[in-house]
């Protein structure tokens, strides 16, 4: 474990799944389990939430690849519901079961990692929901650590924005990353006409033209004056005009568009960027055609899953004994879903549940992985972002 000075402070994936990722007291639990011959006892873990942030009625749970990948190998049965699945406070959304030294050092981990997930994915989900048919284009792997960037495009991405400016999200999403210009290319060349001309010239025909136009002057004159000198070339110009700025980016955007129609470029599109959130969305939305949001889905408010032993089985008897910690409901639960959060049902697994339609209520956990071993292939990254999109046609913010 020692490594040399300087280092980065990041766990290997090897590293992870050997248990280094977790805190202390499971370790010395461990230790205490192993000496007093409570290793064999084998018991369900629930994993879920019993708050959302504050003004939140829903959120969305992501990281289940990853959590899967964890848990390959180790002599474990686990059920989830899908990942993208959106979620309400007390709804159960994974069972763990096995020997609980098998499982104790690695709750640490794979809490992190459905945590992590879930709250940008969630945030994502609330940004893209009131975008609407705008597109939103994730730019924020600057504000948090590199050791996380793939994870990071992951989460934003199923969690239904539009594309990614990581520049190796194919190797991991299978699409094509995107972005526009930064203002230190336009600041080395000096003048933002060389740097968009030399952006022309050098990328290939399928990058979109997107000028940043406030670099050095006001954004409507830069606006024109790109729109002058690509021509039809031209896709679109990004306002990143922070709040420093004390422009009013709203007004901005509706001065540089009616501009650019005024002298025949109103094909042209309006990217805006710089320290959105969900409210600057449906302030925009009318004005905006791109959206490029960052820290707001980077750092988003905390979805506080949980993981409690909620059974233990006693072999003696012959069967599980719904057990936990006050404050929590014991027994293992499923999930009966009709619609999203709309029409959903809790009850003991192996119920058939009827909506109030007549059709039959889905159970949507289900079993994943058994005695270590996966049981089918995973959706795709565009696949989980599909059924996102779907479920959010039934929820509001």
């Amino acid at each position: 474990m020692t490594k040399s000075y300087p280092r980065f402070y990041i766990f290997s994936e090897d590293e992870i799944k050997k248990g280094y990722a977790t805190d202390i007291y499971f370790i010395r639990s461990k230790q205490i389990l192993e000496k007093y011959g409570l290793c064999n006892k084998v018991v369900r873990y629930e994993i879920h939430v019993y708050g959302l942030p504050s003004g939140y009625k829903w959120a969305l749970y992501t990281g289940l690849e990853e959590a899967v990948s964890l848990l390959q190998g180790i002599p474990a049965t686990f059920y989830s519901v899908p990942e993208g699945t959106i979620f309400t406070s007390l709804q159960p959304l994974a069972i763990l079961e096995g020997k609980i030294c098998d499982i104790i050092t690695i709750e640490t981990a794979l809490l992190g990692i459905l945590r992590f997930y879930s709250s940008v994915s969630t945030k994502a989900a609330r940004i893209k929901k009131k975008a609407g048919d705008k597109q939103v284009i994730f730019f924020g792997l600057r504000v948090q650590h590199p050791a996380i960037a793939p994870a990071l495009d992951r989460a934003a991405y199923i969690g239904g924005c539009d594309a990614v400016s990581g520049a190796f999200s194919k190797d991991f999403l299978g699409i094509e990353p995107k972005g526009t210009i930064p203002h230190a290319l336009i600041l080395v060349f000096g003048d933002p006409v060389e740097a968009w001309k030399a952006f022309d010239n050098t990328m290939p025909e399928n990058v979109p033209r997107i000028a940043l136009v406030d670099t050095f002057y006001d954004e409507r004159y830069e606006s024109l004056l790109a729109a002058k000198t690509l021509g039809k070339r031209l896709w679109g110009v990004r306002l990143d005009t922070p709040r420093s700025r004390r422009g009013d980016i709203r007004l901005i955007a509706q001065e540089v568009k009616w501009t650019l129609k005024l002298h025949g470029f109103e094909e042209v599109k309006i990217v805006i960027s710089g320290g959105l959130d969900e409210n600057d969305i449906e302030r925009l939305k009318d004005v905006a055609d791109v959206f490029g949001v960052g820290t707001s889905i980077a750092f988003p408010p905390s979805i506080d899953l949980s993981m409690d032993i909620v059974e233990i089985y006693d072999v003696k008897e012959g069967k599980w004994i719904p057990i936990t910690k006050r404050g929590k409901l014991p027994g293992a639960k499923q999930l009966y879903r009709c619609k999203p959060i709309i029409e959903d049902y809790i009850d003991m697994p192996g119920k058939v549940i009827k909506c109030k339609d007549g059709e039959v209520a889905k159970p949507m956990l289900n079993k994943i992985i058994e005695n270590g071993k996966l049981l089918y292939n995973l959706p795709k990254p565009d696949e989980i972002r599909q059924y996102v999109l779907e479920q959010l046609k039934y929820v509001d913010i």
